[in-house]
């Protein structure tokens, strides 16, 4: 067994393409439209979805925005620096929600962000 990719419902599909390939660098690996569910999906990532798991954006018709609830906790990605990468995230225009520095009642050095519907991201530095 593998874990193929984590499923995040969005309002504006082009706003979060852009997020994510634009802001922390991933890549549009795929996109279709249903229009008999009147649905989109795209499926963005690191690498290629047979190596790697990935974010599928699910962007239903008609709907602009989702609460993302109490139930959602974050999407965390690993980063060599998370000083730098959190300065290239604001660089490139992305919503830093807690600075880069160590994890309460740790060391490792964390940072979130957040993307444009509201779902956290966790910039996680590399253990050597």
């Amino acid at each position: 067994m593998r874990l193929l990719h984590t499923m995040l419902r969005v309002g504006d599909l082009d706003r979060s393409i852009k997020f994510y390939t634009h802001v922390l660098g991933m890549k549009l690996l795929r996109s279709k439209e249903y229009p008999e569910g009147e649905f989109t999906l795209a499926f963005v990532g690191y690498g290629d979805e047979a190596e790697h798991t990935v974010i599928e954006l699910t962007h239903n018709w008609g709907t602009d925005h989702y609460d993302p609830g109490e139930g959602y906790g974050h999407i965390a990605i690993e980063v060599d620096d998370v000083y730098m990468a959190t300065a290239e995230v604001k660089h490139r225009g992305g919503r830093i929600v807690r600075e880069a520095g160590p994890m309460n009642a740790g060391t490792t050095i964390i940072a979130f962000i957040e993307d444009p519907d509201g779902y956290q991201i966790e910039l996680l530095g590399r253990k050597p």
